[in-house]
Order: structure tokens, then C-alpha cells, then sequence
């Protein structure tokens, strides 16, 4: 692992997931935007999805992090804490929207969390942090302990006070300051090109 992996990964995710639309656009969040962040896309490629998991998995325990799990709500997810789980040695789990309703029932997929487990929370993606905060909801019911949240991407503010605000560090590998764009709510519906 290479001393420059957050900054190519930062290149990757400008270059493969990072898309200047001619008009703002509703996001998940509830904001409008005219730049979309794909972070499926961008590490669409086995060795830039690799270099991802390596950074990741580097950025945390260089702080101190130490887990045994690695998960989040599913599909920002998915591919990402597969390939942590392999780099690291964690065991993996998904955070499923809702219950199956059916079998099981059960709302975490993938190794079984619960008291005593050390948990990364992953997203690729994050605006508000709306998904990321479901997902540490669903690890937190199940007695498990988030040591850390990291996010490929965050654009604003909201995730980074929501997990102070919870005692849990969060790292995003690569903030809007670093992706080149406005702030998450700068931009409305029928905002003006700003770059």
C-alpha cells in the first residue's frame, strides 16, 4: 500500500464516479445538486475497489481503530465492506432497509454482531448521513459497539456532527473540498452553473 492510496483513490472517484449533470438534481437527502457522486461506479474495477478497501482499512487502524466487523446498510455498502472484510481479516455483514419479512427475519445479513463486536460502519456515498445514522441504529439495536464510521465520499457537514455528537470518529476518505464542488444544500432547484 502505497503512502499516496487516499489521494488516488480521490483521483479515482473524480475521474470514474464523479458527474456534472446540466441541471441540479433531487437527491435521496432531499437536496438538489447538479453534481452526482457514483461510488459504485467509481470502483466499478477490481483493483481501484482493492485500493479503496486498502485505504480504508489503512486510514483506520493508523488511528487506533480496532474492529472485528465491517458493514452498513445496503447498496452503498455492499461491495465495500466485501473487500475490507478481505483485506483487513473482519468478518462482514449488510444492514438490510427493512426486514425480509420472511425466514430469518432478520434485519443484519452476513456474520452475526451483537454484544462484544467491534464494528466499522461503511458508506460510499454520504449527503445528510441519513443512511449511514439507519445503519448505526441497526448495529447499536443488536449490542454491537460502532468504533468508527467511514464514508468514500461526504458532501457537507451533517455526518461528521452527527458521529461527534455519538463519540464515534469518522473519516471520510474524501470530502466535497476535495471532490471540487459545492456543499450539500448550497445548490437549489434552479441554481445557476457554479463551477
Amino acid at each position: 500500500m502505497s503512502i499516496d492510496a487516499p489521494m488516488k483513490l480521490r483521483e479515482i472517484l473524480r475521474a470514474k464516479g464523479l458527474t456534472e449533470l446540466p441541471e441540479p438534481v433531487r437527491l435521496a437527502s432531499g437536496n438538489y445538486s447538479r453534481y452526482f457522486i457514483d461510488g459504485k461506479v467509481a470502483l466499478g474495477a477490481g483493483d481501484d475497489l482493492r485500493l479503496a478497501a486498502e485505504a480504508i482499512n489503512e486510514r483506520v487502524t493508523a488511528d487506533g481503530v480496532d474492529f472485528d466487523a465491517v458493514g452498513g446498510l445496503t447498496l452503498g455498502a455492499d461491495a465495500l465492506c466485501a473487500a475490507i472484510a478481505v483485506v483487513s481479516g473482519a468478518n462482514w455483514f449488510i444492514v438490510r432497509k427493512e426486514a425480509k419479512g420472511r425466514g430469518t427475519n432478520r434485519l443484519v445479513e452476513g456474520t452475526r454482531i451483537g454484544e462484544g463486536s467491534r464494528v466499522l460502519l461503511i458508506d460510499d456515498i454520504v449527503t445528510t448521513g441519513g443512511s449511514i445514522l439507519k445503519a448505526y441504529d441497526s448495529v447499536q439495536a443488536t449490542g454491537a459497539e460502532v468504533v468508527a464510521a467511514v464514508t468514500l465520499a461526504d458532501r457537507g457537514d451533517d455526518a461528521r456532527r452527527s458521529f461527534d455528537e455519538r463519540g464515534v470518529p469518522y473519516f471520510p476518505m474524501a470530502t466535497y473540498h476535495d471532490m471540487g464542488i459545492p456543499a450539500i444544500g448550497t445548490e437549489t432547484a434552479g441554481s445557476a452553473r457554479t463551477g
